[in-house]
């Protein structure tokens, strides 16, 4: 097997910057240099990209960054020990030990179980603590080799650790750690499984495992985890699960069929708590295990358990409020790339075909070709080929954006329900979208689909029905119910008060159209991608199909939207630039990347600013974001896009003065946060929480 570390990987006693970008691109240097990566920028993209989800930092001064990028060839590990430690996110402070590990995407299984086995090994204070008194890279080498099993005859396994004494090389690759049985007074022990997960499955999934082991033998408790992670993964078996008194959740991702802890207390926290704080979230298992009314895992619909409460896609009971909310949000999440992909389409497809190809696409794609092109249509931008390239552009992108409300139900019906929801969900958007009853309709008849099909798949069946219950009966069912309910009831009053709303849009101008922009722009910027800025999107997407060369205002609330949007990410990314001193290191990189997201329209590009000084950031980006909105109303700006940014130009109407009224808001929330930062409830830079960005 290729060595994963070598000599010319270490760097000791030295100083590599001050920020975790620093590092990492020094470390991803040392790996291409060696002739282990293709380049060194896209390997620190990758690398640095994974940074920025989850800091990397743990406790012990050490510093795990890895990633999986096309850059890699061959497995590698780069360490390095800092003269200067540096901040990678570490409750206990900043780190001299740094391992950064690259993986290409198709790394083998046996290299990535060694990968795994490194990181456990990081966590054990005598291992760390040699690495630290090491006299040269060869030694350094050595000690890695030794705690990687390369040294011996020894196979290299993933690593399991037990209380009974295991190293963290011991275990098999099943992906399943036990703290071992601990024998308590009477005999009996208390028991906990836990299931561990993050987004690259390298390093902190099996961390996370390895902390939360070592807390239960502290604790007398019995932990045995699932590690779900890039070295394989056993599911734990269900007769531990049933026998365990709660459940531990330390995961970034989706945990794998979590029906069958179904029933069980349980806690749930990103994968580092896990590893930053495993004692608390045992003695949170089971404070929540001794309380009868703690939260408990729930079945998915359809699932074979007896376990009684509302079903949903995380299959997590939460409360009545909770779970609307949530399953509005997943609708709308879900809905968005229907309508980012289809918009852009659709704005190509004038680009190339000019805006009349909406009165010709139709018949353009049905009767020609590529070797029949159209030359009977219409003033084309393009020409022929212009036309006929626009009109399938145009086309496909309709298409994808018809499905919008469709979409946007079957997906609250799945959150509501599990995948019995889909097929309900969808049915009663399209009967929404039959009905003319629109985006509220979509979301009624995505509730009604839901809490229909949650109700019965609560139903007791008999065991010979229990298969057909998700595929077959509960979808035939909550369609009848949900759509006949709109057919019969609802689709028509909710359609009355659609046409009213776009009649009254319709009929906007000059002082009501500005208070509109102002609103918007408020909502797109209070909470940065979050419920409100999503319900100001959603509802600017979904008057866009009503937009016409007489009907501009759909355009123009569209444009007031995507405008205030993209506010708050370029006015930090400004903000850094003009006061650099109030900013500390890891806000200056957000802010780099700030500028592209914000011109890409992509509010969450600001939230890193907005998570660590909410009170200052927030206010300000409203502030901002409400004269812009007010700006494209009265300059009436329109986008026949739903997304893109500067990128859609050639869709947006009068362009330059859109881009006015962004500047304008940009200038005054980034003039707003600095005054804010210097002026009000001052606070250094150097104690700052940095919060890293997730794009």
């Amino acid at each position: 097997m290729t060595e994963l570390l070598s000599p010319e990987l270490v760097v000791l006693d030295a100083s590599l910057g001050s920020s975790p970008a620093d590092v990492i691109r020094h470390l991803a240097g040392l790996v291409a240099d060696a002739g282990r990566a293709t380049e060194v920028e896209g390997l620190f993209a990758d690398a640095y990209a994974r940074e920025q989800k989850t800091a990397t930092g743990v406790p012990g001064g050490i510093a795990i960054p890895h990633c999986r990028s096309t850059a890699v060839t061959v497995p590698s590990l780069a360490m390095a020990r800092l003269s200067q430690p540096v901040d990678f996110g570490a409750k206990d402070g900043p780190a001299d030990l740094v391992f950064f590990i690259a993986a290409p995407e198709g790394a083998d299984q046996e290299h990535l179980k060694l990968l795994a086995k490194l990181a456990r090994s990081l966590i054990k204070k005598d291992f760390t603590a040699s690495l630290r008194a090491a006299g040269s890279q060869h030694e350094v080498v050595s000690l890695v080799n030794d705690a990687l099993g390369l040294s011996t005859t020894a196979p290299a396994t993933a690593g399991a650790v037990s209380a009974g004494g295991a190293s963290a090389g011991a275990a098999s690759s099943a992906g399943a750690v036990s703290a071992g049985a601990v024998s308590a007074a009477g005999g009996s022990a208390r028991r906990i499984v836990a299931v561990t997960a993050c987004p690259t499955g390298i390093a902190h999934t099996y961390m996370a495992a390895d902390s939360l082991v070592a807390a239960g033998k502290d604790k007398g408790v019995d932990v045995q985890v699932e590690t779900q992670g890039s070295a394989g993964a056993t599911p734990l078996a269900q007769s531990v699960i049933d026998a365990a008194d709660a459940v531990v959740f330390a995961v970034d991702v989706d945990v794998r069929d979590k029906e069958r802890f179904a029933g069980k207390p349980y806690v749930q926290s990103p994968v580092k708590r896990g590893i930053d704080e495993p004692g608390v979230m045992i003695d949170e298992a089971l404070s929540v295990a001794a309380d009868p009314n703690g939260r408990r895992v729930v079945a998915a619909a359809g699932a074979s358990s007896s376990a009684s409460g509302s079903g949903s896609a995380s299959g997590l009971a939460e409360s009545f409020g909770g779970k609307l909310k949530r399953s509005l949000l997943t609708g709308v999440s879900y809905m968005i790339p229907f309508v980012a992909g289809g918009g852009l389409l659709i704005a190509l497809g004038f680009l190339l075909g000019g805006f009349d190809i909406t009165k010709y696409a139709d018949t353009i794609v049905v009767k020609n070709n590529l070797f029949s092109l159209p030359s009977e249509f219409g003033p084309q931008a393009w020409g022929p080929l212009g036309a006929y390239i626009g009109a399938v552009l145009f086309k496909i992108g309709a298409l994808s954006m018809g499905f919008l409300v469709p979409a946007l139900a079957g997906y609250i019906a799945y959150a509501l329900a599990d995948r019995p929801g889909i097929a309900p969900g969808f049915v009663a958007g399209a009967v929404a979208g039959f009905m003319g009853a629109g985006f509220l309709g979509g979301i009624v008849g995505g509730l009604l689909a839901g809490y229909v099909a949650h109700w019965l798949a609560s139903l007791p069946a008999p065991r010979w029905l229990r298969g057909l219950m998700p595929v077959a009966i509960i979808p035939l069912v909550a369609s009848i119910i949900a759509s006949g309910l709109l057919f019969v009831v609802l689709g028509g009053p909710i359609a009355f008060i659609t046409k009213a709303l776009n009649d009254w849009l319709t009929g906007m101008s000059g002082a009501t159209a500005v208070i509109l922009g102002i609103i918007l722009g408020l909502m797109m910027c209070f909470d940065l991608g979050g419920p409100v800025n999503k319900v100001a999107y959603a509802f600017a997407v979904a008057g866009l199909s009503a937009g016409s060369a007489t009907n501009a205002a759909p355009y123009q609330i569209m444009a007031a939207v995507m405008a205030a949007g993209m506010v708050p990410p370029l006015a930090m990314a400004l903000a850094t630039v003009l006061d650099h001193k109030n900013f500390n290191a890891t806000e200056h990189e957000n802010g780099k990347a700030a500028w592209l997201l914000g011109a890409s329209f992509i509010s969450e590009g600001a939230i890193p600013f907005a998570a660590a000084d909410p009170l200052r950031v927030i206010p300000a980006s409203m502030l901002g974001g409400a004269l812009t909105g007010a700006l494209s109303m009265a300059f009436g700006a329109g986008s026949k896009a739903p997304h893109g940014g500067i990128f859609v130009f050639f869709a947006i109407d009068n362009f330059i003065m859109w881009v006015v009224s962004i500047a304008a808001g940009v200038v005054v929330t980034a003039l707003a946060t600095i005054a804010l930062k210097r002026y009000v409830g001052k606070k250094a830079p150097e104690t700052a929480e940095a919060v890293p960005v997730a794009v």
